[in-house]
């Protein structure tokens, strides 16, 4: 791509590297830094894998190629989604500045699964999974309090890891906890506190000895990285170690089925479609739609009228 083509496929020397080009595109997008990131570490991917094989002038075919590249790496298909949207927003970039056609045009994403690509727990298994650790030590009570706290408010593993002791606040007579969202610049969201999610989080602030604010609200207990703020990575394994405790080991059930499980559980005990929207911070309500379904299915379904 050193050498590209206007849309009228005159040829044009374009002075600035393919890394600059990159640079103009992420500084065009108005999304938090974070997203950013996500988005240079996509387009990254691909011009690793148009150097790799050795292709300078990219066609329409190109793209199918990288498609079935992705395809074949057994990304989900969500990231591998999300790996085309990028490359897609890149060229239509360069179009809009004459710098090289959109490539992209026409080409679709991955076929979505129609249900999500992780399970929930029943309330047998919450119960067992919150039984089994062990709240004698401080350790024990941090991860009860934290799984707790995500099977009752659906918080996901990097809105743990973001959320700060002085983020528990009172709105309006009720304990929250204000939240740094996914794909969100600022504490802008909050989650409710039940007494029976806050009772639990306290009891283990109270036996680590923290109060102050800027402090992360929950923090690591290991001899090298001790009070310092958890990674998504640790959030993760610490609730894949309570599940396998219980006898629970599959790629399905994970920290981020615990989300699930809020989701379908509120709706089971008669929370609303826009409720449970409004809680998992949903942008459409087709994402929550998806629980009412299931659950439709399962309970109304009509191989239960086959009998012999």
């Amino acid at each position: 791509m050193n050498q590209v083509e206007v849309i009228e496929s005159n040829p044009l020397q374009v002075q600035n590297d393919l890394q600059d080009l990159i640079e103009d595109f992420i500084s065009s997008l108005d999304i938090a830094m974070a997203s950013k990131v996500t988005y240079r570490r996509a387009i990254n991917q691909f011009t690793y894998w148009l150097s790799s094989s050795g292709i300078a002038n990219p066609e329409r075919k190109t793209i199918l190629e990288y498609k079935k590249h992705l395809k074949e790496k057994g990304l989900s298909p969500y990231t591998g989604t999300f790996y085309l949207v990028a490359v897609r927003k890149f060229f239509q970039h360069l179009e809009v500045n004459k710098l090289y056609p959109d490539i992209t045009k026409g080409i679709k994403g991955f076929k979505r699964p129609k249900n999500y690509s992780k399970d929930g727990l029943a309330i047998t298994q919450v119960k067992d999974l919150l039984a089994s650790i062990d709240t004698t030590t401080l350790k024990g009570k941090r991860d009860y309090a934290m799984i707790n706290l995500m099977i009752r408010t659906g918080l996901r593993d990097i809105e743990v890891s973001r959320a700060d002791i002085g983020d528990m606040r009172t709105e309006q007579g009720a304990m929250v906890l204000w939240i740094h969202g996914k794909g969100r610049e600022s504490k802008d969201e909050f989650v409710i506190l039940t007494p029976e999610a806050e009772k639990p989080i306290r009891e283990y602030l109270k036996a680590r000895g923290s109060n102050k604010d800027d402090e992360p609200l929950f923090s690591s207990t290991s001899n090298r990285q001790k009070g310092q703020r958890m990674t998504t990575r640790s959030i993760s394994r610490i609730v894949k170690d309570c599940l396998k405790n219980i006898g629970i080991n599959n790629k399905r059930i994970t920290s981020h089925s615990l989300r699930h499980t809020f989701g379908i559980t509120a709706l089971a005990n008669g929370a609303s479609v826009v409720q449970v929207k409004e809680a998992m911070r949903h942008r459409s309500i087709e994402t929550t739609m998806v629980y009412v379904r299931t659950m439709d299915r399962v309970a109304n379904g009509a191989e239960k009228y086959i009998s012999f």
